[in-house]
């Protein structure tokens, strides 16, 4: 019987077809097991990821131990006060910044132990960041503004990818301008087209309307949803206005350098019509 027993025992692990006539003393019965669920398809993640800057002396701890997972296409709102920590988080997650500690993923790359010039080279083409003053260069056109970046990464149709995107962003006929010659909004305009042309899969933008009117800057939101609709990529946006946020699929809310809530935008919502 015991030989009986073990090929009873193996037919419940390998689910083998066992001669009903050879039955032992003792019965066993097929264990069940739980489905493995899928693994999720991250463009960040981020383990007690840490940042301190300032000297031996003085340590000043920015970010404290953030544990973060961001799904691929996902709309991201990072809600919080000012020095709560949100602009450096974007900034260590885009590889702008360093972290101190901690392990850090992002588009499949591991930022942990890249230095400044291995961070440079692993945001090129797949990372877009647009930022609340522009920062467009002076002495160059709109056009040249969009194309150089990729010009710069080795690409051969920087400059009709330029024009097409600045069309795409309704700026077709100021493509010849220089920034000083263009409003605030259209400066918006270039810097998303600066961001999204290479059709990165991740776009940061910090405070993308705070140097904005409240209805150019409705109009720069509403365009920067759509080009991430039509790019799919993930967007993660800094922000202090709750409205904005409730238009995100999710709203992380930060203080003293840990996040301290993470929700869907629909609580958020009810939170910001009160």
């Amino acid at each position: 019987l015991g030989d009986v027993y073990k090929r009873q025992v193996l037919a419940c692990q390998f689910e083998l077809t066992i001669d009903p006539s050879l039955s032992p003393l003792v019965t066993v019965t097929n264990p069940t097991t739980s489905p493995i669920a899928p693994a999720k398809d991250l463009a960040i993640s981020a383990s007690n990821l840490t940042l301190t800057l300032g000297s031996e002396a003085a340590p000043v701890d920015i970010l404290r131990g953030i544990d973060l997972d961001i799904e691929h296409g996902d709309v991201v709102a990072l809600l919080g006060p000012s020095g709560s920590g949100k602009s450096s988080l974007m900034a260590v997650l885009s590889g702008l910044e360093r972290a101190t500690g901690g392990s850090l993923t992002v588009t499949g790359q591991d930022f942990s132990n890249l230095d400044e010039d291995g961070l440079a080279a692993a945001r090129r083409g797949r990372i877009g960041i647009v930022l609340q003053a522009f920062h467009l260069l002076p002495t160059m056109t709109a056009a040249e503004n969009v194309a150089t970046p990729m010009e710069l990464a080795g690409s051969r149709d920087g400059s009709v990818r330029a024009v097409a995107e600045l069309e795409a962003v309704g700026l077709g006929h100021r493509i010849a301008h220089y920034p000083t010659e263009l409003s605030g909004g259209e400066q918006q305009r270039v810097a998303i087209a600066r961001a999204t042309a290479p059709r990165p899969g991740l776009i940061f933008a910090d405070e993308p309307t705070g140097n904005l009117d409240v209805h150019t800057g409705e109009e720069i939101i509403e365009l920067l949803f759509a080009r991430r609709a039509e790019t799919g990529a993930t967007l993660l946006i800094i922000t202090h206005d709750p409205a904005l946020a409730a238009m995100c699929d999710r709203v992380l809310t930060m203080a003293d350098g840990v996040i301290v809530s993470d929700e869907r935008s629909g609580n958020v919502a009810a939170q910001a019509a009160e």
